[in-house]
């Protein structure tokens, strides 16, 4: 096991702070809740946020694994995606009376007419939108992802795309994610949620 560079633990340090100090004010009086297609960053880019913002951060699949005792893929292998939506949806509406915290959701969580209905009810929604290269590029890492186990994931993640940026254009806000640091994604999060809450206030 090596241990971290000291400079790479102070730059890590330094953007935190820097974080911080863009999120000082924010007191997003709802949960902030994530959304956009597996690959966006969403869990990533949710827990820097959640420190920015001194809130929880709550991962939805990681509650619905533990609700359900089951991996995400098996719950889809054995029960098939319209139990396991449902599921996520009485998770999420649970998570959803808690008090503010940062959500990351599901790629399909805000496809779902209804859950799409509460998160726009109880939470302030966030699309972290990326173009389709990035979000290859990042899901090429993991292999648990249910909808890819197919001989042409990137035909499947453009179809993705395809039928759910209509539905995810209904959020509160859209972030541009791009191949850049996530702290820039947070940065960016965090001004547009700024602007939001400002004009929300008026």
């Amino acid at each position: 096991m090596t241990r971290p560079d000291s400079s790479d633990i102070g730059e890590r340090t330094d953007a935190a702070a820097e974080l911080r100090r863009l999120a000082e004010g924010l007191h997003p009086p709802r949960t902030v809740a994530l959304v956009g297609l597996m690959g966006a960053g969403k869990s990533t880019i949710g827990r820097r946020l959640a420190v920015a913002l001194n809130l929880p951060f709550v991962d939805a699949d990681t509650e619905i694994v533990s609700a359900a005792g089951q991996s995400i893929a098996e719950i889809f292998a054995q029960h098939g995606e319209c139990e396991f939506r449902r599921g996520e949806r009485a998770v999420i509406e649970r998570l959803l009376d808690r008090p503010p915290h940062v959500l990351a959701t599901g790629g399909g969580a805000f496809i779902d007419p209804r859950t799409r209905a509460l998160m726009k009810e109880r939470a302030i929604s966030i699309w972290l939108k990326a173009p389709l290269d990035v979000l290859m590029k990042r899901v090429a890492k993991r292999d648990d992802r249910p909808l890819l186990k197919e001989d042409d994931p990137r035909a499947v993640m453009q179809r993705l795309m395809d039928e759910r940026y209509p539905l995810y254009a209904e959020a509160d806000l859209t972030v541009e994610t791009v191949n850049s640091p996530h702290n820039a994604a947070v940065a960016a999060t965090l001004a547009a949620l700024r602007d939001y809450l400002a004009r929300d206030t008026k």
